[in-house]
């Protein structure tokens, strides 16, 4: 007997799951809202089926933001990253990351509305868990960004926190909506921003 040949049935709940992501992935590509319902229709399944994968909507967006193909390329950058120089470093993980959030734009605010509605309807619920709770992934990368440095604790987390604001779709709507600058001027502030926030952290008296 082949103990190494794996369960048919599990190969077909994947393949589902990823017909459903999929699906979910064109949906948002189309600037459609983005449901479990629609996913479900979208991928021809149940949608029974979809929502035990996925039994919310943020359940969804988590799934598709996790396997978004660009964010491998981020991966790639930081786990490539040789140089000590953190300026450098930093860098690369900005120009890595957030040219891929402007190209996803739409896919990528889906997912920040999600968020804060969850938000509001745990803070509703007075509710106790983390189900609203973001991704960490940005912090992560972060982390391998500033292994170079040897600063006090209380310093390195107030570098990160403040290095955590020029990333992702929260500061691309900032730049966008609030300032008004269209995507190579706001990835320019950003970068800018974040370069300005390092130099003034490694160079606080501590």
């Amino acid at each position: 007997m082949d103990v190494t040949r794996q369960d048919p049935r599990a190969n077909q709940k994947e393949r589902t799951r990823n017909a459903v992501i999929d699906a979910a992935l064109d949906l948002l590509r189309e600037d459609i809202p983005l449901t479990v319902s629609a996913a479900a229709e979208r991928a021809r399944v149940s949608r029974t089926t979809a929502y035990r994968y996925f039994p919310t909507q943020e359940s969804l967006l988590q799934a598709v933001a996790n396997l978004h193909p660009a964010v491998a390329t981020v991966d790639d950058a930081i786990d490539n990253l040789t140089s000590n120089d953190v300026e450098q470093r930093l860098l690369v993980l900005l120009d890595a990351f957030n040219p891929i959030v402007l190209e996803d734009e739409a896919h990528m605010r889906t997912a920040l509305q999600v968020f804060h509605e969850n938000w509001i309807q745990a803070r509703r619920d007075d509710a106790q868990d983390t189900a609203y709770i973001r991704s960490r992934r940005r912090m992560r990368w972060l982390d391998e960004v500033l292994k170079p440095l040897t600063l006090p604790a209380h310093q390195h987390e107030r570098l990160r926190a403040a290095l955590a604001l020029t990333l992702g779709i929260d500061s691309i709507v900032i730049m966008k909506d609030v300032c008004q600058l269209d995507d190579e001027d706001a990835l320019d502030v950003l970068r800018w921003a974040a370069t300005a926030l390092l130099r003034a952290g490694l160079h606080e008296e501590t």
